[in-house]
């Protein structure tokens, strides 16, 4: 097992990724004032761009949907990865060597470095095999394509390529860019002989990159073009330190915007049919890799379709699903019955609704474009039907229905399929539907179900199919964005109403001393414990006084020069209480009212001053109500000390209104 990445390792990943950067690859980023910048956000549809990200803290949040976090975060959540995954890959961006715990590393089996060289060998020959494409020798290769209806743009949109018909064309382009002979038989681009030598493992064939969800290719699927190869139809990269076949969908990387999005993945079954599903609109395909989906394929779509809980599976009389729907892609003949039977086992590892698409002539969606079109293919996806449906039918269409003998054998098929549905409230509708395709009493179909439920032994305990497992790595808990993953909406403390003046004021407040600490008067140390009114706020004020407050926030700033901003936000995170963390995030990153370079220093004073006058108020009102309570002939030395208190905060708003 790899260790954890040390920590250290992980703040320099968090102060070398710059988190406009790594956020620009996927949102177009627009100023948003003084040090902020906004644009459409990538997690939920909206019109008006509400995703903020502010360089200085390293801090993105969307005030749209509640999201926020840092670098690492947001590389989880976009492309759909553990923890420790989206910090090596971050590492890999910005050329920094992880250190692991307990002599840990990246990889089983690799040495430091040795992945990058890898991913970089697997980037040349992607180029390499795109380019041969256009050359003359790759005419049979642009004609399979044309043939099948994808012209020059649809082979550069996917990166297909050709592989020259030689036996060490490869090999010598990757020689000339100083791979060794040991790493390009670790990459299974090259092939070993028996008696000793390597030569290229694809050779006249057309050739598909295969990319994990971050987009570098790890592997490539090639399919047999010239009579006289005598290899396999379709050809993959063995497995490999990089490329495990079992833990890689073709497409992911072009799918992974378009399904985070829309909630959808459409699982197809070859390489062509996912680009014939992009190229008709449907831009949420991908495919297995010579490999049924399993389980692993199955992570990888639940962490980018997200966790719907109980809401998952549920189809409205629209024809949405809530939270999300995969659909499953299969020809109606036995073999595509027998994937869905095999799709129907991975269900338990979705809380989305699974359906399954099928063209009854036998089309697959390459064969549709070019036969109807792509309405036709769009429609084919429209059309699909729910998995459990198409399973208990394609099993009651092996028995004679019209006999007795026939109707029992089906139900004793068919009622273990609707015993295995996970959701226990589906799972008694389906059950008068067989009674009713059957054409048998409900009683007598309930018990069969019923019955088969008790004798299928143990079942999965129903996690709402969200497979939950720890893949935070070595974060703390308490650090939304910072390390593990953000708390829910119903995990943070309520804010107060936006109408209130004060709770305006007093969140300004905190956004000035959280972004603009070195313009924060020194006046702010001065307000006590109970200077903030809502919760929330209150709760915040805390964490940053527990962080050293303003002198806090000047140590960070001396020590950790330009990335001082975020080492003092990181620092208020550390003190933050978990349901409250969140909220240190989105004050970070929020816009602020005054963009004005030239007047943010006056701005951010007078902030900090209402706050004082605000708290001085407070207190003022509280000792005119203690002096009216109290009785001065019985004990006028306490009156009379309350009252001089009382002339002398007075004096101290009168000046402080003066001075702002």
């Amino acid at each position: 097992m790899a260790g954890r990445i040390r920590r250290e390792d992980v703040q320099a990943v968090r102060e070398r990724a710059h988190i406009e950067d790594v956020v620009g690859e996927h949102v177009t980023l627009k100023s948003a004032g003084v040090g902020s910048m906004k644009g459409l956000c990538p997690f939920h549809d909206e019109h008006s761009p509400s995703f903020h990200v502010r360089p200085q803290v390293g801090l993105w949040h969307c005030f749209g949907c509640g999201e926020g976090g840092d670098a690492i975060s947001f590389v989880q959540k976009i492309d759909g990865l553990p923890f420790s995954d989206a910090v090596e890959y971050l590492a890999g961006r910005v050329g920094l060597q992880l250190r692991y715990e307990e002599g840990g590393a990246p990889r089983p089996g690799d040495e430091p470095g040795r992945r990058q060289r890898l991913l970089e060998a697997h980037r040349v020959a992607a180029t390499y095999f795109a380019e041969q494409l256009a050359t003359p020798g790759g005419a049979t290769a642009r004609a399979f394509l044309s043939e099948r209806g994808f012209d020059r743009g649809a082979a550069e949109q996917f990166g297909v390529g050709y592989a020259p018909q030689g036996w060490d064309s490869l090999l010598r382009h990757l020689r000339g860019r100083a791979f060794t002979e040991a790493e390009l038989v670790a990459t299974g681009l090259l092939s070993q002989k028996a008696g000793g030598g390597v030569y290229d493992r694809f050779r006249g064939r057309l050739v598909w990159p295969i990319r994990e969800v971050t987009g570098d290719t790890v592997g490539f699927g090639a399919r047999k073009l010239f009579d006289d190869d005598q290899g396999p139809k379709y050809l993959n990269t063995p497995e490999t330190a990089l490329y495990k076949k079992s833990q890689v969908l073709y497409g992911i990387d072009l799918a992974k915007r378009e399904i985070a999005r829309a909630k959808q993945v459409v699982v197809v079954e070859g390489y062509t049919d996912v680009m014939a599903m992009h190229l008709s609109g449907v831009g949420t395909a991908v495919a297995t890799c010579g490999t049924a989906f399993g389980p692993d394929h199955a992570r990888i779509v639940r962490r980018l379709v997200g966790d719907a809980g109980a809401s998952g599976g549920v189809q409205l009389a629209s024809g949405a699903s809530v939270g999300g729907e995969i659909i499953f892609t299969f020809d109606g003949d036995a073999a595509g019955q027998k994937a869905a039977l095999r799709a129907f086992g991975e269900d338990q590892s979705f809380s989305s609704q699974t359906f399954v698409a099928v063209e009854r002539s036998g089309m697959d969606p390459c064969e549709l474009r070019q036969a109807q079109g792509p309405d036709a293919v769009r429609a084919l996806v429209a059309g699909r039907t729910p998995l459990f449906e198409f399973v208990i039918r394609s099993t009651l269409a092996a028995y004679d229905l019209a006999t007795a003998e026939g109707r029992v054998g089906a139900l004793r098929a068919a009622a273990p399929v609707v015993a295995g549905i996970r959701d226990t409230a589906l799972r008694p509708e389906y059950t008068r539907l067989l009674a009713g395709w059957l054409g048998m009493d409900q009683t007598s179909v309930r018990g069969a179900v019923s019955g088969a439920g008790r004798t299928a032994g143990p079942r999965r305990p129903d996690d709402g199919g969200s497979g939950r497992r720890n893949d935070s790595g070595p974060g703390d808990p308490r650090r939304p964005g910072l390390g593990g993953a953000a708390p829910r909406p119903l995990d943070r403390m309520p804010l107060p109403d936006a109408r209130d003046p004060v709770a305006r004021t007093e969140r300004t407040a905190l956004e000035v001393v959280l972004q603009l600490p070195a313009l924060v008067p020194t006046e702010f140390d001065d307000l006590g414990d109970d200077a903030f009114s809502a919760p929330a706020y209150r709760a915040v004020h805390e964490a940053i006084r527990a962080a050293g407050g303003l002198q806090g926030a000047r140590e960070e700033l001396a020590a950790a020069g330009d990335r001082g901003s975020a080492a003092w936000v990181a620092r208020v995170h550390e003190e933050a209480a978990s349901p409250v963390a969140g909220l240190v995030t989105e004050l970070a990153v929020a816009p602020l009212p005054e963009d004005r370079a030239d007047v943010l220093p006056d701005y951010v004073r007078g902030v900090v001053l209402a706050i004082l006058e605000i708290g001085f108020t407070r207190h003022i009102a509280d000792l005119r109500g203690r002096l009216q309570r109290m009785d001065g002939l019985a004990d006028p030395g306490g009156y009379q000390a309350l009252f001089t208190e009382l002339i002398a905060l007075e004096n101290r708003r009168r000046t402080l209104r003066d001075s702002a």
